[in-house]
């Protein structure tokens, strides 16, 4: 994926009354508001990099309403890509291929019904992309408490053995994985 270079503008899309704290954005990039950002930096949180100031150029509602809005300030921030390793051997998933490369840890997934990283290979970050899963951003519970003592909104945060990808709707798999570690 090509990075999200300055300068830093987007539009952002709005589903209810309020502006969220947190917000997908293309890529692997996500856009947190000023609020998080400043809350995240006191607490001494680790895993977020980047903090590039961004323009919101426009916002999209999903809602018609006639009253003006004010736009909070965003900050594009990036989950740093940590060492934490998906496990295969003890996560609830069926595999089409398997992994070929020990560093990426890519896979080829069919489902996920709930996933545990490997013991030993996570370096303690607050925020981070675990190898094996590059496309979900997972959390601390420190990170968990942060979100709760703050207020901080539209973030839905869920234990990882409970976290469920089954876009085909196969079903949980039935003992080990399919394909071990090569």
């Amino acid at each position: 994926m090509r990075p999200w270079l300055p300068p830093y503008r987007g539009e952002v899309t709005l589903h209810g009354e309020a502006f969220g704290d947190f917000i997908e954005a293309s890529g692997h990039d996500v856009l947190i508001s000023e609020r998080m950002a400043e809350a995240f930096r006191a607490d001494g949180l680790t895993g977020f990099q980047g903090f590039h100031p961004v323009e919101v150029l426009r916002v999209r509602r999903r809602r018609k309403k006639s009253q003006p809005l004010q736009v909070p300030c965003y900050f594009a921030v990036t989950a740093c890509f940590g060492r934490a390793a998906l496990d295969v051997a003890h996560s609830r998933l069926r595999i089409r291929e398997p992994v070929t490369c020990m560093e990426c840890r890519s896979i080829g997934l069919n489902t996920i019904h709930g996933f545990t990283l490997e013991p030993g290979t996570w370096a303690g970050e607050d925020v981070f992309r675990p190898r094996g899963k590059q496309g979900s951003i997972v959390v601390s519970e420190r990170f968990a408490a942060f979100i709760q003592r703050h207020a901080l909104t539209n973030m839905k945060l869920l234990p990882t053995e409970e976290y469920v990808w089954d876009t085909s709707r196969l079903g949980p798999p039935t003992g080990a994985p399919v394909l071990p570690l090569e």
